[in-house]
């Protein structure tokens, strides 16, 4: 079963970078008034929550500029942004590198229990695979918003 994790976290991500890769970066910071954020916003979202549930569960150190937190966490928007963000090609090579940290998880790793456990409002983990797994539905929901957010942008309101 954790083996099937990693493969599906592996398809989601090559899934997402695919759909990254093939946007014009001119369309990465248009927001349209139905939305909150933009596909910048969205792209680094993901990197920066990935990047946080993997530290919870391996000892590495965050690989990210800590520009993300500001820029990317949960809460912020681009209206707020005071520092310059990352550029698309910036955030796909933090996607492929990621793609390649995932890719070198131990399933056996995903047994193992979190330092602490995890709360996010009514959810809790308490292994590294929850947090991984739960990282896949998060990607995949941000995947989803960047569709609707381009089909909006490129086809009007």
């Amino acid at each position: 079963m954790s083996q099937n994790i990693i493969n599906t976290a592996k398809s989601v991500r090559q899934i997402v970078l695919h759909q990254v890769q093939s946007i014009p970066e001119e369309l990465f910071d248009v927001q349209p008034p139905q939305f909150n954020n933009t596909i910048r916003w969205n792209v680094g979202h993901i990197v920066f929550c990935l990047e946080s549930f993997l530290s919870l569960g391996f000892s590495d150190v965050s690989r990210l500029p800590e520009s993300y937190t500001a820029l990317f966490n949960t809460g912020t928007k681009p209206s707020d942004w005071t520092a310059t963000p990352p550029t698309k090609e910036e955030l796909v090579q933090h996607l492929s590198e990621q793609l390649a940290r995932i890719a070198e998880i131990s399933p056996d790793k995903l047994e193992e229990p979190l330092k602490s456990p995890v709360e996010m409002g009514p959810l809790r983990f308490t292994t590294v695979g929850e947090v991984i797994n739960f990282s896949i539905v998060h990607e995949a929901m941000h995947s989803s918003t960047i569709s609707s957010l381009l089909k909006v942008v490129k086809y009007g309101k």
